[in-house]
């Protein structure tokens, strides 16, 4: 009987994914092709560094997002840009939305959750945890 129900719980959730139809994969493609061109861009005239655990908040700046995937803070100074693609990446993250990062420490580190939110009407909209934090900077 036990083993019906988990079987049953588990087709009815494989009955619930839906995949994406062929325009709305080519569109989420090309979406993500714009978005990392994007980031080249940011990146442009910069060199990576060895990925780190983590960054200190007090050096940080600002942050962007380059789609679903990825997150660039920028240093207070913009010397240095920190790449960080979290692991199951951050599908909330879209323009027009913010993020935020409660952390015990002064640190923001790889595995510390990441709260993703709309600035106006200050709802929580999903949230993932971060990945490791490569430094870029600049070759001039």
């Amino acid at each position: 009987m036990k083993s019906s129900i988990v079987l049953l719980a588990a087709v009815l959730a494989l009955g619930c994914v839906h995949p994406l139809s062929p325009d709305a994969k080519a569109q989420a493609e090309a979406q993500a092709a714009q978005d990392e061109a994007r980031l080249v861009t940011a990146l442009s005239g910069r060199v990576a560094g060895l990925p780190k655990d983590c960054v200190t908040e007090i050096d940080l700046g600002g942050t962007r997002s380059f789609g679903r995937g990825v997150l660039l803070f920028t240093s207070k100074t913009g010397d240095v840009l920190y790449v960080n693609r979290p692991p199951s990446g951050c599908p909330e993250v879209a323009p027009g939305r913010a993020i935020r990062v409660r952390v015990p420490e002064t640190r923001f580190c790889r595995g510390d959750i990441v709260t993703v939110f709309d600035p106006v009407t200050k709802i929580d909209v999903g949230s993932c945890n971060l990945g490791e934090f490569t430094p870029y900077t600049s070759t001039k």
